[in-house]
């Protein structure tokens, strides 16, 4: 069975070889181009997961070889990896996180030109928490919403993009927004919890790949909805399903939930 081969964008990070490593046994799709910066060491390097490719900085050479892509590098290479799709006219999945508004809006424009689909989490689990987290934000009236992630000492952003997600899941059933609703900081003599607000706290430590929890908090009785990632390799599948599920769709901007409601992408 041919397999489609996919442009790997960022190959050489932590998130980048355990995509590789699935590719490896991945039905559907495999390993066409291990792309890294022109400053990386790794340049010219045989792929540890498919020592017959090696490590390149040619973003065009790879996407030519190609039938789609999955972006996990940096926000400073998004806009150029985005661009060297639309050129091409293949559909990319982009796992970065760490983008500003702005980045995410350029994103969602692109989806005019070609398939293209961004999640700050490519866990199928935390898409469904988001999911359920909304639900329960709109049945729950008048209890308090809170959310705790737990990171490792490496993540370098705070409060993580799933955490933000969550929150916005949350705001947005409330017909709100997180922007306005959002408390991210505690200390001190604070006062009583405002009324509607939500409180997203991190913690970093050790070597947690992703744990959330989102809290509602009522008289009597609280719910606490978690998901746990034991390791990277839960973020690395969704995101191989996710570009499964690009080929063949139409333009547009999709998300993990599209993938997940689908229930395409995920092979024989």
């Amino acid at each position: 069975m041919n397999r489609d081969k996919v442009t790997l964008v960022g190959a050489g990070g932590r998130m980048g070889q355990e995509i590789a490593d699935v590719l490896l046994g991945n039905p559907l799709l495999t390993l066409g181009a291990a792309i890294e910066s022109e400053e990386s060491p790794l340049l010219g390097l045989p792929v540890p997961s498919f020592p017959d490719l090696s490590y390149d900085a040619d973003l065009g050479r790879g996407i030519s070889r190609c039938e789609v892509g999955i972006d996990f590098s940096s926000p400073a290479n998004l806009r150029s990896t985005v661009e060297g799709f639309v050129q091409a006219k293949k559909p990319l999945v982009i796992g970065t996180t760490g983008l500003t508004v702005a980045d995410r809006d350029f994103v969602r424009d692109m989806g005019a030109h070609i398939p293209i689909l961004w999640s700050p989490n490519m866990s199928l689990g935390v898409n469904l928490l988001a999911i359920l987290s909304g639900q329960a934000a709109r049945a729950l009236e008048g209890f308090d919403a809170e959310i705790l992630e737990i990171h490792h000492r490496h993540k370098k952003d705070a409060p993580s993009g799933t955490a933000l997600f969550l929150g916005e899941a949350v705001a947005s059933a409330r017909k709100g927004s997180l922007s306005d609703l959002g408390v991210f900081v505690r200390h001190g003599l604070t006062g009583e919890r405002d009324e509607g607000s939500i409180g997203v706290m991190a913690l970093r430590g050790g070597d947690v790949p992703g744990d959330h929890t989102v809290f509602f908090l009522g008289p009597g009785e609280r719910l606490e909805l978690t998901h746990r990632a034991e390791s990277r390799e839960v973020f690395a599948r969704g995101a191989v399903r996710a570009a499964a599920f690009l080929l063949g769709r139409p333009t547009g901007f999709y998300t993990m939930a599209d993938v997940l409601l689908s229930g395409e992408g995920q092979g024989p």
